[in-house]
């Protein structure tokens, strides 16, 4: 199930270090459910068809001096009519102090206004940034999530197959874990997903046998990451002779997460197969194809190429 979330007004002042020139009677429950802004151009103009009062909006420059030449009177009405729409919070940036108007209806909408001496596009873009990570559709999916060669490699399969043995290998030979049992998923952009671990959990792994060890503690810093992309998905299952398992990899096979098309790899297990070795081959495949090399399609054509001579000089 995909859950949505907010982020919190204060959570955003205190991330971005803003002042707070009025603060609305409910400013502690407001809550930003979108991950966009806007800059009311157009509605400083009177145009309100298609405004997004769910936004954070957002003045600059352009917009203060244009209300800032306009007579007291026309101010008070535009701003009036604006804050009427109760969105979340007005933000002025580049250190412009707020009219006196915009102040009187502010305190009579109850909106809070906020300031910043940012740039007015260096602060909207930062706030779009935060936003859409805070708001990623995520979910949470049971399995081991490590960087391998710089790709992020989400091992799946049932309880007891080996992904934390496996994950300690990698350790071992200086790859770094990201979460271990529990991976909570974010969708960061209509391509990537982002894997990171429950902070309850984070830098834990769990060894059958042995019990639960701080990997940060075990093999140092540089062995855990805080997260990480998930560029490839294996499933690991044990080893079924009857089975059929791809030998050649011709056909990519992908699974789906939050709507987000990953590269799967299904890699049967038997006792004496060095799994740890088998996933950076993995990990180094994925980015030969991502980088336009496909060793499996090479060889195809080489083995055609080789029948097809083969063939026209015996007839």
């Amino acid at each position: 199930m995909i859950e949505t979330y907010s982020v919190p007004l204060e959570t955003l002042v205190e991330a971005f270090q803003l002042e707070v020139a009025y603060a609305s009677t409910d400013f502690s429950s407001i809550r930003i459910t979108v991950d966009d802004v806007s800059r009311p151009g157009l509605q400083l103009a009177g145009y309100f068809d298609h405004y997004e009062p769910m936004r954070l909006q957002v003045m600059g420059n352009v917009e203060m001096s244009y209300v800032s030449k306009l007579p007291p009177m026309d101010r008070r009405s535009i701003f009036d009519r604006l804050f009427s729409y109760k969105f979340p919070a007005l933000l002025i940036a580049r250190g412009i102090p707020p009219h006196p108007e915009m102040l009187e209806m502010a305190d009579k909408h109850n909106v809070t206004i906020l300031c910043t001496k940012e740039a007015t596009s260096a602060i909207v873009s930062s706030i779009i940034t935060y936003l859409k990570t805070a708001l990623a559709p995520r979910i949470t999916r049971h399995g081991v999530l490590v960087e391998v060669y710089g790709e992020g490699i989400l091992l799946t399969g049932s309880s007891g197959i080996g992904k934390s043995e496996a994950a300690v290998e990698l350790l071992k030979r200086g790859h770094r874990l990201i979460a271990d049992d529990a991976v909570e998923i974010r969708k960061v952009s209509a391509t990537s997903l982002v894997g990171t671990a429950p902070k309850l959990i984070r830098n834990y792994i769990e060894l059958r046998g042995i019990g639960v060890i701080n990997v940060a503690q075990l093999y140092g810093m540089g062995a855990v990451k805080q997260e990480n992309d998930i560029n490839l998905v294996v499933n690991i299952v044990s080893w079924n002779t009857q089975q059929p398992y791809d030998r050649l990899g011709l056909e990519d096979q992908y699974t789906d997460i939050l709507g987000v098309k990953v590269p799967m790899y299904t890699i049967p297990i038997t006792p004496g197969r060095n799994l740890a070795v088998i996933l950076e081959v993995a990990a180094m495949n994925n980015r030969q194809k991502k980088m336009g090399y496909n060793a499996a399609l090479e060889f195809t054509e080489q083995i055609n190429r080789y029948f097809d001579e083969n063939l026209g000089n015996s007839r």
